[in-house]
């Protein structure tokens, strides 16, 4: 924001003429009080403008700066255009968490959330204790704190699903925290017979409290180097999407394109354009005293909350009038659900059935699939790859975390590309040649309707501001909605975030909760863009098997007839 110092100046001597016009001062001593005046304005105007040039330093998109650029809080983003920016604003106001609690000094767990204490209960006034399939179930929940106390804030990262282990089904619950200790969990009926609560505890609210203050403080704490090297001398450097100041100069990588920062600091003998690998180089996961305390398994994170009756219920046949109660419920809203172990569309695309390498590769015939994004898209190359017999591996000695990867299958004219996104990556050994924005990528697509393109981005933006997740995926959207323009058959498949097993190291770097904002992000960015989604998040909450970063074989080949299914819909 600039100032104009004209406009306050001409009102002050408009003022001071009215002055002089209503015989108030002698015209004299106005022109000098107003010349005084005007110096002392103009002093403070150079001051401020000075204070914001300091706070708000120009992007320079040369390869080497004097310093780092650090806006005005460590971290922060270079402005947007007018219409991104709004989105930006609202989608954190979308996303922004109920208050948590301050932790005391010393930090004890006496009084905060205790999954052990806490309970959940079934509601039946509403169905009066019968339920039908197509009902909505009602489960409330008060979290109490380790002395048995009801808590009295909200904030606290709970999960919660439906279950038949005999029937392989289960579905996903919508989760309401009503800010005083107490939330509901609402679900949607789908199958008849028995069906199990469960409810979870992800974190305690002063854990998001320790979160929240390290994405503010600490988002570096998962560092990177880079690796300089010309002729036999080599040097390696810290790297990240921000940097903290120092009088050390700085190398802008920063793309040029879709305006994703990275920024190593400069080598002191070598220039900036000798970089040669990426690789990640630790971790700072340092927290204040005690504050471990709040993540621990089997204690407060990812525990199972009991019920304080019975933890099911039976559901009857739908009923063949349905009570105008119901429609107070609205709609689910769910993707999907699991029965007899296979993924159940609630909406769109019908889920088929692709059980053997014949079903998927007459599917693909014909197709190109390009799959962008982390190790969890990289799982579902290698499910095809392991699903495609008759197709071979054209560099198989690429590094196996990072690839590229390519698998042809000459006899039906099937092609399968996997390429990891740009950084940060929290790989070992990257060659900067590899490392490659999914948009850019995008742009240099033909596209038609030979073409897939599959695309999951979450994991490793994780520990950064979710602005650094918006642009990302801003830069990503507008590739997409490019390459539809100019070949609208294309079919984009997106990949949302999913639920994972916790240890510390794992909650301070992907915490269900960091998760969680990304993937609410992810859907309202692409909605309204010409995609399909195959929904993660609710595929791993709803199955019965454990959370794991990379979801295990039975979820991959539901999510693989997902996407099968919008390539082959009839």
């Amino acid at each position: 924001m600039c100032c104009n110092t004209g406009g306050p100046i001409m009102m002050l001597v408009s003022w001071m003429r009215r002055m002089v016009n209503k015989n108030l001062v002698k015209g004299c001593i106005v022109c000098l009080f107003l010349a005084v005046l005007v110096s002392i304005f103009n002093l403070y105007i150079k001051d401020l403008l000075k204070l914001q040039n300091k706070e708000n330093p120009a992007v320079h998109l040369e390869n080497v700066t004097s310093k780092p650029h650090v806006p005005r809080h460590f971290c922060s983003l270079e402005s947007i255009s007018p219409a991104e920016t709004l989105e930006e604003r609202l989608l954190m106001d979308s996303i922004a968490w109920p208050e948590t609690p301050l932790l005391p000094t010393p930090l004890s767990l006496s009084h905060t959330s205790d999954p052990t204490h806490s309970t959940f209960t079934v509601l039946s006034e509403r169905s009066g204790g019968e339920w039908h399939v197509g009902d909505q179930l009602e489960v409330m929940i008060q979290i109490k704190d380790f002395q048995g106390n009801p808590k009295k804030s909200g904030g606290d990262v709970l999960v919660a699903s439906l279950h038949n282990a005999k029937l392989g089904a289960g579905v996903a619950g919508r989760v309401v925290d009503h800010l005083n200790g107490s939330y509901s969990a609402v679900f949607t009926l789908l199958w008849e017979g028995s069906t199990e609560v469960e409810v979870m505890l992800v974190h305690p609210s002063e854990a998001v409290t320790v979160l929240h203050r390290l994405t503010r403080e600490k988002p570096d704490r998962i560092f990177f180097e880079g690796l300089f090297r010309a002729g036999s001398i080599s040097e390696t450097t810290i790297c990240n999407v921000c940097l903290r100041q120092t009088n050390q100069p700085v190398c802008n990588f920063t793309d040029l394109r879709t305006g994703d920062p990275w920024f190593c600091y400069k080598p002191k003998k070598l220039s900036c354009d000798t970089r040669m690998n990426h690789m990640k180089a630790g971790f700072d996961g340092r927290l204040k005293a005690n504050e471990e305390k709040l993540f621990q398994s089997n204690v407060n994170m990812k525990v199972s909350i009991k019920a304080s009756g019975a933890a099911s219920v039976t559901v009857l046949p739908q009923r063949k009038v349905r009570p105008t109660a119901d429609k107070s419920f609205g709609k689910s809203g769910l993707s999907g659900y699991y029965y007899q172990g296979v993924w159940r569309s609630l909406g769109g695309t019908k889920v088929h059935q692709f059980n053997n390498s014949s079903a998927i590769s007459q599917c693909l015939k014909g197709k190109v699939v390009h799959l962008y994004g982390d190790s969890t898209v990289r799982q579902w190359f290698e499910y095809l790859d392991a699903s495609l017999p008759d197709a071979k591996e054209i560099n198989r000695n690429n590094p196996k975390q990072l690839g590229p990867f390519m698998i042809w299958d000459s006899a039906r004219n099937t092609l399968v590309k996997y390429r990891s996104h740009g950084p940060p990556l929290r790989f070992p050994n990257v060659p900067t040649s590899e490392m490659r924005y999914i948009a850019n990528e995008l742009d240099e697509l033909v596209g038609g309707s030979g073409t897939v393109v599959v695309i999951g981005v979450w994991s490793h933006l994780s520990t950064f501001p979710v602005e650094v997740y918006i642009r990302r995926l801003q830069s990503i959207r507008r590739a997409v909605i490019r390459l539809l323009n100019r070949a609208p058959e294309t079919l984009v498949v997106i990949r949302t975030a999913n639920l994972k097993a916790l240890t510390l190291y794992e909650t301070l770097t992907n915490s269900d909760w960091f998760s969680l904002q990304r993937d609410k992000v992810l859907r309202a960015i692409f909605k309204g863009v010409n995609v399909r989604l195959v929904d993660a998040w609710e595929m791993t909450l709803a199955h019965h098997l454990p959370h794991s970063l990379h979801p295990q074989p039975p979820i991959i080949k539901n999510m693989i007839d997902v996407v099968l299914s919008y390539v082959c819909p009839q």
